[in-house]
């Protein structure tokens, strides 16, 4: 299975899904966009995974790779590649299928639980609920002929899938507890008073159960996408 990790900034990596690919003999690729934004060939990709980061996909001014990259997207998409997006990366699919991603009515920060909602047999399905770790300030509209996955009190649109192979989720289920801290420790400034912000101390206290909990659900999200990939 060869892959492609559109990573935006250094301390947002693909945390647990590293070891996911690692024993199934992937060969990963990244393109780092804060290093080089040249985009790789789509053909012969089986998997583009697209990572977060504190920039908006509206911020094509300040980071001219944007453009580019969801042009990538909307052609990626369009030709079957499997595609997983995380947090920006899912803001980024549905930008790059022509829907607005804009400022939600709460940033939601921390660790929180989502719902599972209905969707077709064939779908990926959420358990009706669960506490995923969230880091985001801004939500999108569904891409039409998307099947929303997942809600929350704080945001209406969490997880969506459009066919088979392209799931995009708001939230975070690959955080180790080494990566939230590297998240704290660079964007420590959003942690304001909230009615869903917590606290560094908050973020940190969840036992590492937690941690294997959202782990094993990244886990079926990619066992998932693989079946079409390839």
């Amino acid at each position: 299975m060869k892959v492609n990790v559109f990573q935006h900034v250094p301390f947002e990596d693909i945390g647990s899904m590293a070891p996911w690919l690692k024993a199934r003999g992937a060969e990963v690729r990244y393109t780092r966009f804060f290093e080089n934004p040249s985009l790789p060939d789509r053909k012969g990709l089986d998997l583009v995974i697209v990572m977060g980061g504190p920039m908006s996909v509206n911020d094509e001014m300040e980071f001219p790779w944007l453009r580019p990259e969801k042009q990538f997207l909307h052609d990626a998409i369009g030709h079957g590649v499997s595609v997983l997006g995380v947090c920006l990366g899912a803001q980024l699919i549905a930008s790059a299928l022509g829907c607005r991603v804009y400022r939600n009515r709460v940033k939601e920060i921390g660790w929180f639980p989502i719902e599972g909602t209905p969707a077709p047999a064939t779908a990926f399905r959420f358990p009706p609920t669960c506490t995923v770790f969230h880091w985001h300030g801004e939500t999108f509209d569904l891409p039409a002929g998307a099947v929303r996955l997942a809600r929350s009190e704080a945001c209406e649109n969490q997880a969506f899938q459009i066919k088979e192979n392209v799931i995009g989720l708001q939230f975070h289920l690959e955080t180790t507890r080494q990566s939230a801290r590297v998240l704290v420790e660079h964007c420590s400034h959003e942690l304001v008073p909230g009615p869903y912000i917590q606290s560094a101390f908050q973020l940190d206290a969840v036992p590492d159960e937690t941690y294997a909990e959202i782990n094993g659900l990244m886990d079926q999200v990619l066992t998932y996408v693989e079946r079409l990939a390839g």
